[in-house]
């Protein structure tokens, strides 16, 4: 099929079979969904139904999109997506790699697994020629070791995608590893890999992108890269990535602390973006990347680890833990076993706090980095009874436990690096993230306290109000469109736009330049709709229409306890004000007070085909 910017092509790969074969998809559905995200929604809506998550009939996708492999600002992402293992519902993340090139020079826009393999094996893609290899001499290894293996023997410059002991022993939050400190799909997506006995994706493309313009394609990238570099935000994002979150979130009550009990740590000042860049020995990026955010430091055990804020803020404050040495072990623990940072943090958040509470008789207490250290790996082996129980999740150890008042979890996903007591829209971004608490989709922290981290050196105080005014919730669907919407579909990394201000108008033009196409921003915001609404219809359908508005709740804890210290003391959000504040979000979204999106809402998206299989599981208005 002849299409510029997109290949048309699916790498599909039957472990059970030992099959591989290329299927073409219609130019319409490239067109409709754009790629990643998109790509990746459509395939597991008609492919992944009512499937076991950890069974061989779930669909592991590798989704990239029309910005991959080429020279685009910060287009060195894929999405990784399937049926999650945590939540039940749809899963997905992305991650920075080599990979992502490597597969649109081999010629596919997408890989999808399905069965499981007999024994270990890893996958080999070079250009045509693919093979399913053993992996056995690797299985058990960590992702750090892993890859270096995999390029001794295929060379240093291929794409390597792997899973650590995490994966392999089906911890529900293991994560797709690549180039030791970029992770993928928080919600298991390693675990669906293991499951399926599939340790490593090696790519090694070779094939020019076929491109609609590619001297406007070259022109408005030098343009882009050069608006990044001269950013007034550059040299301090630099510096400190998005370290500099630290110092701000401690600043306005919002940094994770024991278990998400309090806003602001008493050792902050130990674990920010300062102590970071004394302790920094080098930096990494993504492919096509000219604003890298991986800060390496030497942790305490003389290791190199990639610190962001999120790893720092659930491993760290959220733990107690204030040494910027000891966070960065449990870190590169993470990384090397392949597991979330987040989702560990939060589950041993939780374990602490039972223990603090006396719901659990044994565990580490808030502070003790080497229990902390201890049960980490316990996790990923899922040895001792309690790395057994932690590793399913904080849902499923509130469920046994009957700790939900203190389960930091929407949907079964992990709340990441942001404390919401005072923040309604944050909250909301939470609540109604298409993949269970996650804040990438939608940032809207920053615009809600009207300071951003990087502002330039120390964070800055800022008269705050608590409201629930219904601008909120249209601000977090306009971020939604755009971070969770345009950039998981083309698919781009979203902080040249965010960090550095770059203009969102190179978007359109980029892409229009790569495939040919001429995308409205509306047809970007409808494209964007589209993938939320048949995101929203997997889950309804794989909960068999057992779907209500509480779904759409943060924790319990930010409506029934008050911040513990700090000018915001004793304040927590209100139930009835969020309500109303979800009300509105539905209305906008035009999805009904169930949270379910309405006929018509289907129709006008061009998702028809959606409404007879959500009839079968529930009346739909």
């Amino acid at each position: 099929m002849s299409m510029k910017g997109w290949w048309g092509r699916i790498l599909r790969v039957d472990l059970t079979n030992n099959k591989v074969w290329v299927q073409e998809y219609p130019g319409e559905v490239a067109k409709k969904f754009i790629g990643g995200r998109g790509l990746a929604a459509w395939i597991l809506w008609n492919e992944a139904k009512h499937v076991d998550p950890l069974g061989p009939d779930n669909k592991l996708v590798f989704a990239s999109g029309p910005f991959n492999g080429l020279p685009t600002p910060s287009g060195g992402k894929m999405v990784v997506a399937a049926k999650s293992p945590l939540t039940g519902g749809y899963g997905d993340g992305n991650l920075g790699t080599m990979a992502t090139v490597h597969l649109r020079k081999a010629g596919y826009d997408a890989i999808v697994v399905e069965g499981k393999a007999k024994k270990p094996v890893y996958l080999y893609i070079e250009d045509d020629n693919v093979s399913i290899l053993s992996a056995e001499g690797l299985w058990g290894k960590g992702t750090f070791e892993t890859e270096r293996e995999l390029k001794k023997i295929h060379g240093k410059n291929v794409g390597v995608l792997s899973i650590g002991p995490a994966g392999e022993n089906l911890v529900r939050y293991a994560v797709v590893m690549s180039q030791e400190g970029r992770a993928a799909g928080r919600p298991g997506m390693g675990a669906v890999m293991g499951s399926k006995n599939l340790k490593a994706v090696v790519i090694k493309g070779t094939k020019e992108i076929p491109v609609a313009d590619k001297e406007k394609l070259r022109e408005l990238s030098q343009e882009a890269y050069n608006a990044i570099l001269n950013s007034p935000g550059y040299p301090f994002w630099k510096r400190q990535g998005t370290m500099a979150a630290v110092e701000w979130t401690n600043e306005n009550s919002a940094l994770p602390t024991r278990n998400f009990s309090d806003g602001s740590f008493e050792f902050a000042r130990s674990i920010d973006g300062y102590t970071m860049e004394g302790m920094k020995v080098k930096q990494r990026g993504c492919p096509y990347c000219n604003m890298p955010c991986g800060n390496v430091v030497l942790d305490a055990e003389g290791q190199e680890s990639e610190l962001d804020y999120e790893n720092v803020a659930l491993l760290g404050s959220n733990l107690g833990i204030g040494k910027l040495n000891e966070v960065s072990v449990l870190n590169r623990i993470a990384d090397d076993m392949g597991m979330d940072t987040i989702s560990l943090g939060v589950s041993i958040s939780h374990v602490m706090e039972a223990v603090e509470k006396g719901v659990l008789k044994e565990g580490p207490a808030f502070g003790d980095f080497k229990k902390a250290k201890e049960l980490a790996l316990d996790i990923a082996y899922r040895r001792s009874e309690l790395g057994n129980l932690a590793a399913d999740g904080v849902r499923a150890m509130a469920e046994k436990l009957g700790t939900h008042d203190f389960a930091m979890h929407v949907k079964g996903l992990e709340v990441s690096g942001y404390n919401c007591f005072i923040y309604p829209a944050m909250a909301l971004a939470y609540g109604t993230s298409s993949i269970g608490a996650h804040h990438k989709e939608a940032w809207v922290i920053a615009w809600e306290i009207g300071t951003a981290p990087i502002e330039g050196e120390h964070a800055k105080k800022v008269e705050y109000k608590i409201t629930y005014d219904p601008e909120k919730a249209a601000k977090v669907i306009e971020l939604q469109r755009l971070r969770g919407g345009l950039f998981e579909m083309l698919t781009a990394c979203r902080l040249p736009w965010v960090e550095v201000g770059l203009s969102l108008d190179y978007y359109p033009k980029l892409l229009e330049a790569i495939t040919g196409v001429k995308y409205t921003w509306d047809d970007l915001y409808k494209a964007a709709d589209r993938v939320y609404a048949l995101i929203r219809a997997y889950w309804v359908r794989e909960f068999n229409g057992n779907w209500d508005r509480r779904m759409d709740y943060p924790p319990k804890r930010w409506f029934i306890e008050g911040l513990k210290s700090g000018p915001y003391k004793g304040m927590h959000l209100e139930e009835d004000k969020y309500d109303q504040l979800l009300s509105e979000y539905y209305r906008l979204r035009g999805w009904d007070e169930r949270g379910i999106p309405k006929k018509e809402t289907l129709k006008e998206l061009g998702l028809e085909e959606v409404i007879p299989e959500l009839e079968q599981v529930t009346k739909l208005e």
